[in-house]
Parts: C-alpha cells; structure tokens; sequence
C-alpha cells in the first residue's frame, strides 16, 4: 500500500509537472519566436512607412513653396526684363563697330536668361558642344537644351546689331528708316544663314524641327516684328523662331517644369515602387501571423490531448488513481475538485 500511495503521488505529480511543462515550453517558444517575427517584419516596415512619409511631405512641400513664390517669380522677370533691356541699350551703345564683342555679349546675355529660368547646366542644357556633320565639319551651337525624351532644342544668339546702334543713334525720321530696313535686312540675313546650318539634321543631336535665333535686345526684337509683321511667319517657313530675353524665358521656364514634372513622375514611379515592396512585406506579416496562429492552434490541441489522458475517457488518469484511493489508501493530499468532476470514471463516494 505504501509502494502504491507513492505511486499514486509520482503520477500526480508527474502528470500536473508535464502539463504544465508542455504549456510553458510551447508558450515561452512561440512567444519568443512571435517576437522575433514581429520585430523582423516591423522594422523594415517601419523604415519604409518613413521614406514614404518623408517623400510625400517633400513633394508637396516643395509645390507648396512653388505655387506660393509664383507672384514673386512673375514680379522678378518683370523686373529682370527691365534691367536686361536697359543693359543691353547701354551696351549697344558701348559696342559700336564691333560684331565680335556684340557676339560675345549677346552669349553672356543668353547665359543670364538661362541662369534665371530654373534650369541647370550639365543636366538640362550645355553650352558650345561640339558636334560632327554628315560632311565630317564641326559645329557648335551656343546653346543645346535638353528635353524629355532624349530630345534637343538649339539656341543661337549670335547677331550683328549695328544697324540697330544707328537706329538708337540717329537724329533724324530718314536716318532711322534706313536703320530700320538695314536692321530688318540684317535679322533676315542672319535668319537665311542659320538655316542653312541645318542642326535638325545632325545625327548626334535629337533637334526638333527648328532652330531658335535669339535677339539679346528687346527693343531690337520689337524693332524688327513692327518693321515686317510677315518676318516671323517667313523665319518659321525656314526653321527659325525668333526669340527675344522676355519670351526665350517663358519658353525655358516652361521646359523646367516640363522637366519638373519628369522628375515628379519618376520619384512618384519609385514611390510606387517603394509601395509595391511594402505591399509584400505586409503580405509576407500576415502569412507569418497566420502560422503563428496554427502553432498556437496545434498547441492547444496538444494540450487538449494531454488534458483528455489525464481526466477524459474510460480509463482516464485520474479515474484510476481514485479507484486506487478507495480501496484503502491514504494520501494526504487530493486532487483539485476541478479534476475530479471533469472525470469521467470519477464516481461521488458513498455515505455511510
């Protein structure tokens, strides 16, 4: 009797210590497993939620700070307008007899524009490139502005304004009319000339269909469209657009936000980029969750079977050691009332 009272005391315990074994191995397991798989998946996705963040809030911030500034832009080409065309009668002036001089000013004034339209060198436009004819002669436009699409517009703003020095010069209404047609003669010449350079045939350059001529003076340009009305109509029939400062920037201002809004298109292609990853990685949270979910279903199974050996079923466990406690043996601990009634073997004892 003493060897089964024993008995009887080992398998309680031993069964109560593997229940409660089997609970904390699985439990701690599949909660430091749960952790580590969390911690993994969130990190990175935590990472790329700030990317995103940080990415949206710049853009919007930076078309916030554009539409803003846009009445102070339109003031500052105004006012740049101005100061161009009162610096260029000036150095009209200063430049007498000299077309050499005249070329190289009318290229500083050309790069002052393209410093003021948004665009920059080396990305958007370059300055005198050089460039191989069909014939093997060498070219060099003063100005080639990159466009979407690997194409190419040329610039040129080489110009004699000689005739429109005399005009400025003149005291009489005869003088001036005879400036006027030699400057009008001078704009066609040069127009005639620059055709014939033919730069939408190059085969290094991606060139639309015409060439721009730009006039550094606004007063000569306007000069020269009142002179002839038929004179841009007649420069476009020959591949040329007539530019002065003023509208050669509104053109340039509108390639950079041609371009701006290239480079929007392509951050809000790698944005889309970044969400179709973060997409996968949830993807990927989820199926680890659901798998979680199944070993925590498994355990609890295993758990349940552990459970049902112990009080459920014919011959059960705890059936047993009670059959062994009424034929006589004395434990001097019990089983929680909790077992003993979910014991299906498990009879109330008899009063006497």
């Amino acid at each position: 009797m003493t060897l089964l009272n024993e008995a009887k005391e080992q398998l309680t315990h031993q069964f109560e210590n593997l229940a409660n074994k089997i609970l904390e191995e699985k439990g701690q397991k599949f909660t430091k497993q749960n952790q580590e798989n969390i911690g993994l998946l969130l990190s990175p996705l935590n990472e790329k939620i700030k990317v995103f963040q940080e990415q949206v809030a710049q853009t919007y911030d930076k078309d916030s700070k554009e539409r803003l500034t846009l009445k102070n832009e339109i003031e500052r080409l105004a006012t740049l307008n101005t100061k161009i065309s009162a610096d260029a009668i000036n150095l009209t002036q200063a430049l007498k007899g000299s077309n050499k001089a005249q070329g190289i000013w009318g290229e500083m004034v050309l790069e002052r524009v393209l410093e003021s339209s948004g665009l920059t060198r080396g990305r958007e436009y370059e300055i005198q490139e050089n460039h191989t004819t069909d014939e093997g002669g060498r070219q060099h436009p003063d100005v080639v502005i990159y466009l979407p699409e690997n194409k190419h517009l040329v610039i040129d703003s080489k110009m004699s304004l000689l005739a429109y020095e005399r005009y400025c010069s003149a005291e009489s209404d005869a003088e001036r009319a005879i400036a006027q047609r030699d400057h009008l003669i001078s704009v066609r010449a040069h127009v005639k000339g620059l055709s014939e350079k033919n730069y939408q045939n190059l085969k290094t350059l991606k060139s639309l269909d015409f060439v721009v001529m730009f006039i550094p003076i606004e007063p000569a340009f306007m000069l020269a469209a009142t002179a002839d009305q038929a004179l841009f109509s007649e420069a476009f029939d020959k591949n040329v657009l007539l530019v002065s400062p003023s509208t050669l920037l509104a053109t340039l201002r509108t390639i950079a936000n041609i371009w701006r809004q290239e480079y929007q298109n392509k951050n809000a292609q790698a944005i889309a980029d970044q969400c179709a990853k973060l997409y996968d990685k949830f993807v990927g949270f989820v199926e680890s969750l659901e798998d979680i979910g199944n070993r925590l279903k498994q355990a609890q199974k295993s758990y349940d079977d552990a459970y049902g050996k112990l009080s459920s079923g014919r011959g059960n466990l705890i059936g047993q050691a009670e059959k062994i406690k009424d034929l006589g043996v004395k434990p001097s601990k019990q089983l929680p009332s909790g077992f003993l009634t979910g014991s299906e073997d498990y009879q109330e004892p008899a009063l006497n």
